[in-house]
């Protein structure tokens, strides 16, 4: 069979298990939908988080950014990873102890303000939003490269697939996908990686194979001499071309440090990675989670850099000095989706990769490099099928998290929390079902039309969260005298000067997208450690400047910080 015979098999298998797996599970009551009726294991609950973070961002674009930036490409790997341990240190205990449901109730609740619930509300939504069409981008292009439809019907079919997870099953069933989507993301990612590292290297091991001597026939591939690491090899490639050498890095140190912080502290208040911490019956099994997470994270965190230095290699060995005539097939399948092209800019008919863009010859997508790997070292067609099904389950489980965090945004705190106090379970379940359906459908709409990559679209979503609810959740826990005027003028301040940031660079005005243009040098995806450090700066300037809170509410701030019955 082909490639898209494999693909359709892949992908349909897994689509109706999933399906299978969210109707088996369906929630039945409103605990079930937001929390999993607070049952989980630890590990369990780790692995769905884990799942909820690998998303089209992680297994699609981080590697194939470390393929194009080389060691800066790293900044992704170190912020999005050390949010756990903020996590587990800062957040994940006290949030369980607190014990509801959603993160715009706890705002609520500790700064006695029913606006600064509202505000959170209003942030969880952007940041979710911005988030989920990011992830249906990235279906688009998988579906649109693999299966051969057009983008409008793969998001389609990408939306109806998260309705089924989000709708159906609620926080219940979509653990019970995730933990399987889990294990296809990984096998789907680590077993083509295997294949290549050893026909590269011979070393099967796959973090440790770019470090080790070529093979003999990856040496003749590549045009290096024998002998040589392919770490090495890569990077005499690179400086020969003009190229970022893996090791190398050209970002100014100080858009590095913001955007490894603005990731870091954006993890640690992403609204649907937050509501996790919700689902375990105990508080001590909070920290738990964090770990689990953090260890199933590591098992493709740790993979990330050999895929991305196998990616660039391949990218060299089929594309560089050769004629377009005898262009790669994984060249002109990308072509027909408008995320590769070649342009032969002195009529010589050969295809020339170059760090000078008055010299280069073929533009290829960052999104796309960890797709076509296994097609650029020729694997057998199931391999690619493999690769695809991976990503879609990546994409697919993040989105139905964050579904979840718009839908109980909107039926938990605005419908039943301002409009409805009263509302029956039912009909809090139906106004969750109707939400996640009006967030699918507008998420559609804006991943047919990006301002950006997928990987830019995410970081813009850990930006929002890093400016908005990171300072006021963690200034909420260990400070009694932040206010609740102080929490909305945090809020409003950081995500305004994030979001106006974004919108100029990334939306507006790309073409001064540069190091040159940039406040301070720092990029608009490090912006958000810029927007969070507004955000505490205000919410403490406004709390000094208000009265404290009331005695009750420093009482429930004293006893999230020491819980005395942690192990119940």
């Amino acid at each position: 069979m082909g490639i898209t015979a494999w693909t359709w098999l892949a992908v349909g298998g897994t689509f109706v298990f999933y399906a299978g797996v969210a109707v088996w599970s369906k929630a039945h009551s409103t605990v079930e939908y937001y929390v999993a009726d607070r049952t989980l294991h630890p590990a369990i609950a780790g692995m769905a988080t884990a799942t909820d973070w690998m998303s089209a961002a992680s297994f699609m674009s981080m590697a194939g950014l470390l393929a194009v930036m080389g060691r800066d490409g790293a900044t992704y790997l170190m912020g999005w990873t050390g949010g756990y341990v903020l996590l587990a240190v800062l957040l994940a205990p006290y949030l369980r102890k607190y014990g509801k449901y959603t993160v715009p109730q706890f705002v609520g609740d500790r700064y006695y303000s029913d606006a600064a619930r509202f505000v959170a509300i209003l942030c969880a939504v952007i940041i979710s939003f911005t988030y989920v069409a990011g992830q249906l981008r990235g279906v688009a292009v998988v579906l649109a490269r693999f299966l051969d439809v057009p983008v409008g019907s793969a998001v389609a079919i990408g939306a109806a697939l998260v309705l089924v997870f989000a709708v159906t099953g609620g926080m219940k069933g979509i653990t019970a996908v995730q933990v399987t989507q889990y294990v296809v993301i990984i096998v789907a990612f680590l077993v083509p990686a295997l294949f290549v590292a050893v026909l590269l290297t011979g070393n099967p091991a796959v973090p440790l194979a770019p470090g080790s001597p070529l093979t003999a026939r990856a040496a003749a591939w590549l045009g290096q001499p024998a002998g040589r690491t392919l770490l090495d090899a890569l990077d005499a490639i690179s400086r020969d071309l003009g190229l970022t050498p893996p090791t190398g890095g050209a970002r100014p140190r100080i858009d590095v440090l913001f955007t490894a912080a603005a990731l870091m502290v954006g993890t640690a208040g992403l609204p649907h990675i937050l509501i996790r911490f919700f689902t375990v019956p105990k508080v001590r099994d909070a920290r738990a989670t964090a770990a689990w997470a953090l260890v199933f994270i590591a098992v493709l965190y740790l993979a990330a850099p050999a895929v991305a230095v196998f990616a660039r290699a391949g990218m060299v060995a089929t594309v560089h000095d050769k004629p377009r005539a005898e262009a790669p097939a994984w060249l002109l399948d990308w072509e027909r989706t408008g995320l590769a092209s070649f342009r032969d800019r002195n009529g010589d008919g050969v295809m020339q990769l170059s760090g000078d863009p008055a010299v280069n010859e073929v533009a290829v997508d960052s999104d796309l490099l960890v797709l076509a790997m296994p097609q650029m070292a020729k694997l057998p067609a199931w391999a690619v099928a493999l690769v695809a099904a991976g990503a879609l389950a990546a994409a697919l489980g993040t989105a139905a998290g964050l579904v979840l965090v718009i839908a109980a945004a909107f039926s938990h705190d605005v419908v039943r929390g301002y409009l409805a106090p009263r509302l029956s379970e039912r009909a809090e379940l139906g106004w969750a079902r109707l939400a996640a359906l009006a967030t699918v459908l507008a998420a559609s709409v804006f991943a047919l039309h990006p301002p950006a990559a997928v990987a830019q679209v995410v970081a813009y979503a850990f930006g929002f969260a890093a400016s908005s609810f990171f300072p006021v959740i963690v200034l909420g826990i260990f400070w009694r005298r932040a206010t609740r005027e102080g929490a909305v003028a945090g809020m409003l301040s950081g995500i305004t000067v994030t979001a106006l940031y974004v919108t100029w660079f990334g939306v507006l005005r790309p073409d001064l997208n540069r190091p040159e243009h940039w406040l301070l040098g720092i990029s608009p995806e490090g912006f958000g450690a810029v927007g969070a450090m507004v955000n505490a700066a205000a919410l403490v300037a406004a709390s000094l400047l208000s009265k404290p809170p009331p005695e009750a509410v420093q009482a429930m701030v004293a006893s999230l910080r020491y819980p005395r019955e942690a192990a119940r």
